[in-house]
C-alpha cells in the first residue's frame, strides 16, 4: 500500500540527489523546480490508483502548470485501483489548460484505463498491455450480504461500470456491445489491437528528448 510520495525532479541523462528523506516526510521536493519554464515536462508514474497516489500526481501538475508548464507528458503504467479516485483523475486531467499526451510504457489496467484515455495523443510501447475487467468490490471478513445491501453494491457497480464505459465509448471506437464484452471476458489486449480501435494513436517507445525535466512519482508501500 503506497504512504507517501517523494517528487524527484530529474533533468534528462541527470540524476536524483542521493539525499535520504527526512524521517516522517509525505510530500517533498528533491530539487527546487526549474526556474526556467520548460514548456513540455515528463511525468512517470507508476503505482495503483487510490487517495495518495491521486492526490500526488494532481498536486504536482498543479505546481508545474502554474509555473507555466503547456504541455505534459506522462509515462503511464498503473494495475488501477479505486474507481472513484480514477475517474477524479480522469475529469481533473481533462480540465488541465495543457496538452496531455499518454504513453503505456508497461501495463494500463481496470480503472487505469479511463485514466489514459484523458491524453489527447496516446501511444504505448511496443510490448505494452490494456487490460479490462468489471468493477467489482471487496468484502471484509464475517460480511452479512442481505438483499438490500447486495442491491445497493449492484447498483453502484452497475453506475460504475456505465461511467468508464462512457469514457471508453467516447474517447475510442469501441461500441458499446465491444466494451461490455472487454468488462464480462476480463481480457488484456495488446498495443496492435489498442490501434485498431482508436485507444491509441500509434505504438512506439518512449523517448526523453536530453535534458528535458523529468518528475518521479515514487511512493513508499
Amino acid at each position: 500500500m503506497e504512504q507517501g510520495s517523494d517528487i524527484e525532479a530529474i533533468p534528462s541523462g541527470g540524476a536524483p540527489s542521493t539525499e535520504p528523506p527526512p524521517v516522517g516526510s509525505v510530500f517533498r521536493n528533491v530539487s527546487a523546480p526549474p526556474r526556467i519554464v520548460q514548456q513540455r515536462i515528463y511525468v512517470s508514474f507508476s503505482a495503483e490508483i487510490n487517495p495518495n497516489t491521486t492526490e500526488s500526481i494532481i498536486a504536482l501538475l498543479c505546481q508545474q502548470i502554474n509555473l507555466g508548464v503547456q504541455e505534459v507528458y506522462l509515462l503511464l503504467s498503473t494495475p488501477g485501483g479505486n474507481v472513484m479516485n480514477g475517474l477524479n483523475l480522469y475529469n481533473i486531467l481533462r480540465s488541465f489548460p495543457v496538452k496531455l499526451t499518454t504513453h503505456n510504457v508497461g501495463n494500463v489496467d481496470s480503472i487505469g484505463n479511463a485514466i489514459f484515455l484523458a491524453g489527447q495523443e496516446r501511444y504505448a510501447c511496443p510490448h505494452s498491455t490494456f487490460m479490462f475487467h468489471g468493477v467489482g468490490f471487496d468484502t471484509p471478513g464475517h460480511v452479512r450480504l442481505e438483499e438490500k445491501l447486495l442491491r445497493e453494491r449492484l447498483q453502484s457497480i452497475l453506475a460504475d461500470q456505465n461511467r468508464i464505459g462512457s469514457i471508453i465509448g467516447e474517447r475510442t471506437r469501441l461500441k458499446n456491445r465491444q466494451i461490455k464484452n472487454l468488462f464480462k471476458e476480463a481480457r488484456t489486449k495488446d498495443a496492435n489491437y489498442a490501434r485498431g480501435v482508436g485507444i491509441i494513436d500509434d505504438i512506439r517507445e518512449a523517448a526523453i528528448p536530453s535534458g528535458a525535466p523529468v518528475f518521479s512519482l515514487v511512493f513508499q508501500r
